[in-house]
Order: C-alpha cells, then structure tokens, then sequence
C-alpha cells in the first residue's frame, strides 16, 4: 500500500503521474501484442521503467473500458483489447485456464509498479459498453448486456448502460468492490465519460427511463444530473467501507460550467460543460466530500480564448475544499502534432503550464494524457519533466 500525501517539496509535486489507456489498445498492450500474455508482460515492463525514469510516482491503469476487464473478473468478461476475443484468450501457446492461472494484467501492473514506488490507480469507466462501430456480435456470451438487454440505450453508434435505473449503478459498485477487495491498488479513478458527449440533432434514447422513474423530478436534466451524483455516492462509499485507505479520483473535462450561464463557473466560453452537456456536477461531488482528488483535464493552452489553462487551473484551484487534492491533467500528446495552435509546435508550452502550477499553492500534482506519445518525447518533453521532476 503506497500513500501519496500532499504539497509541493522542492518545487516537485507530490502527485506526478501518467494515464495508461488500453481502449482501442491506445497505450497497452500493442497490437502484436493482443493474445500474447508474454509479450504484454515485457512491454508493461518497459513501459513502468520509462515512465519511472521520468520521476513519475503513480500510474493510472485502465482496467475497465467498456463493461469489460483487463484483469481475472467473475463479473464482466476478458477485454478483446487484451486477448482478441471478449471473454477468451486467443493465440497462446498455453491452455486458456492455464494463462488465467498464471497471468492477471492487474495483478501484474501493481506488483511491477509498488517495485518501481509507483502507486496504481485502477481506471474504470462507469457506463461505456462499445465504443466507435464495435459490433455487438463481438460481445461475450455472458457480456451484461446479452443478459439485462433493457439495463442499456444506443446513443449513436455506441451502446451505454441506463444510469436511471437502480440496477446500473448497483452493478457498477460491484465492479469497484470486487476491484478494492482483490487488488491492492492505491485509488479508483474515473474520467471524463458519464453521458455521452452529446451528438448534433440526436437525443439521449432515456426518456421512457425518466417517465418510468422520475424519482419525484420534472426537468430531465437534472434528473440525468441526480442519476450521476447517486452514483458517485455509492461508489465512494463502496470503496471507503471496503478500505478506507483507497482513495477515489475522477479526471473530469475541463470545464465544470462558463461563468455566462452560471456565477460560480470559469471565466470560459467553451461550448461543452461538464454540467450542462455531461451531467457532471463535479463541484458538487467536491462539496460533498465524495472524491479524495480531482485531476481537470486541461488539455488547453496557456492564452487560449474558449478555455484559458491559466483561467482554468486558478479556477479548479478555488474550486477545490480541503478534503479533496487537486492535480492537472495535462497534454503533451498535443506536442508538435498537425492542426494544432502554435504554442504546442513549440516545447516550452507544457513547461510553461508546469511551471505555472508551481505558482498555485493548491495544486498538489499532474498527470499526463498519455503513456505511449508522452515516451515519444515530443519536443524533447520528457528531457524538461525530468529534469524537473529530479531537481532538490
């Protein structure tokens, strides 16, 4: 069990970490290496000494994309990210039972990074089933989804679970509790992906839900808003009562609401809200004492017009109680690639934003979006997170 507690001491952060995505296989396993238990394990390896090279001291692992898993799960079946195949594993040179007894990605993970003094948050995303044009025919045959067919909407090309109805959210602390209790991770942590980010001209399919249930409210918004929060509680208090020292972290979009439609939001005019689009109060969910820390993606650049980073990171700053720690989620991915604004074409912009933090007294951390551009070192950035991150 690794304790991360916060402050800055010498200018470095208590909290420096990394997010490891496995959805569409982004950051691990590679593709060559999808089925191949033995090649996933050298390539975490590498990974875990690269990142801790860096001076990174935490990693956020995703272990549950899409209602599946990239761990030994009674619950939701095999990632096909992982294995080929949702629920089996395919092309090893070892019996299916006998790879399931001897290799657990999680398990690994944790023990690989507790070595290295890296903590391990487990990444989950709460309502997600397919993502992109996943066609259902891939599903498990014991996949949820194949068996409470009516627990889910399609909403575009992507299915989700309803989180209107009680047994969404009962199914997802059993995930999290199954989770806490088996593995010996430091956190949970969530991101941004409650509702769907909303498509042009399509309603979310939950209407009949919210006749059905109402629950006592008349605005469906709110009813969408109340859904999350009932979930967020639970959770919380899932993992606290299981063990109280795991904590639990959300990585929200980076603006909570514009101060335009609302007093309390940030000086933006970005035109998708946490609040609004997502049904993410997360500054209630701060207020509420349910989330040990809050990592904002501010995937912006310093001076940019709809979404300061300045703005938004004094914003998160004042927004933050102090039972809950604040860290940053930042974007080197964005480093001198095509089509973006000038400042990431240079590789001072993610030291200036570094830099800036330093000057926050409330910003405990960063993470970065993510593992495998990071170790491209775009911009030599690794090179200034080093050094950084190494200085006394």
């Amino acid at each position: 069990m690794l304790l991360w507690v916060g402050g800055m001491q010498a200018g470095v952060p208590a909290f420096r970490g990394v997010w490891i995505a496995t959805v569409a296989n982004i950051d691990w396993p590679s593709t060559a290496a999808v089925g191949d238990p033995a090649k996933q394990q050298q390539e975490m390896v590498e990974m875990l000494d690269s990142i801790q090279t860096l001076g990174m001291n935490a990693v956020i692992f995703q272990v549950r994309p899409t209602a599946d898993a990239m761990y030994q799960s009674e619950l939701e079946p095999w990632s096909h990210w992982l294995t080929g195949q949702q629920g089996v594993w395919r092309d090893t040179n070892k019996l299916q039972d006998e790879w399931e007894m001897a290799y657990d990605p999680l398990e690994f993970v944790t023990t690989e990074a507790h070595e290295r003094g890296m903590a391990v948050h487990a990444w989950l995303n709460p309502y997600r089933v397919t993502i992109g044009k996943m066609d259902t025919a891939m599903l498990a045959p014991n996949h949820l989804m194949r068996l409470h067919p009516n627990w889910f909407w399609k909403y575009g090309d992507q299915w989700y679970f309803e989180p209107g109805l009680d047994e969404t959210r009962e199914w997802i602390c059993m995930v999290v509790e199954d989770v806490v209790c088996r593995y010996d991770v430091d956190a949970i942590h969530m991101d941004d992906y409650f509702y769907p980010y909303p498509l042009y001209r399509t309603a979310i399919p939950d209407a009949a839900c919210f006749m059905t249930h109402p629950r006592g409210f008349t605005d469906i918004k709110a009813w969408r808003r109340n859904n999350v929060n009932m979930a967020i509680e639970a959770i919380s208090q899932t993992i606290h009562m299981t063990k109280p020292w795991v904590e639990f972290g959300i990585s929200p979009f980076g603006v909570w609401r514009n101060h335009n439609r609302d007093s309390l939001g940030s000086a933006t005019t970005a035109g998708l809200t946490n609040y609004d689009h997502l049904y993410a109060d997360v500054l209630y969910w701060i207020r509420q004492g349910w989330l040990d820390y809050v990592i904002p993606q501010l995937y912006w650049e310093i001076g940019r017009k709809a979404a300061d980073y300045q703005v938004l990171a004094h914003w998160w700053a004042n927004a933050v109680q102090d039972d809950c720690k604040l860290y940053i989620g930042m974007a080197p991915y964005r480093l001198d690639r095509e089509g973006e604004a000038a400042a990431w074409h240079h590789g001072n912009e993610i030291v200036r934003q570094m830099e800036l933090n330093r000057t926050i007294d409330r910003i405990e951390g960063e993470c970065f979006y993510s593992a495998k551009p990071l170790l491209k070192n775009p911009l030599h950035v690794c090179d200034s997170i080093r050094v950084r991150y190494h200085a006394q």
